[in-house]
């Protein structure tokens, strides 16, 4: 998938998840959503962390 696609799918998504929601609620869905990512980065970021120190402990 090409980087054009994959953003018009992502946008398309959120136009479906918003659908028929109010404000209020696409404001919750995308809290949420912007809470997965951070936390994923977070967890990336550790494993990446771990990683390179395992790489040097040997």
């Amino acid at each position: 998938m090409q980087s054009c696609e994959l953003a018009i799918s992502i946008s398309t998504l959120a136009c479906c998840v918003a659908e028929g929601k109010n404000p209020e609620e696409i404001a919750l869905i995308s809290s949420v959503f912007m809470q997965l990512g951070d936390t994923l980065a977070t967890i990336a970021a550790h494993q990446a962390l771990c990683s390179s120190k395992d790489t040097e402990n040997k």
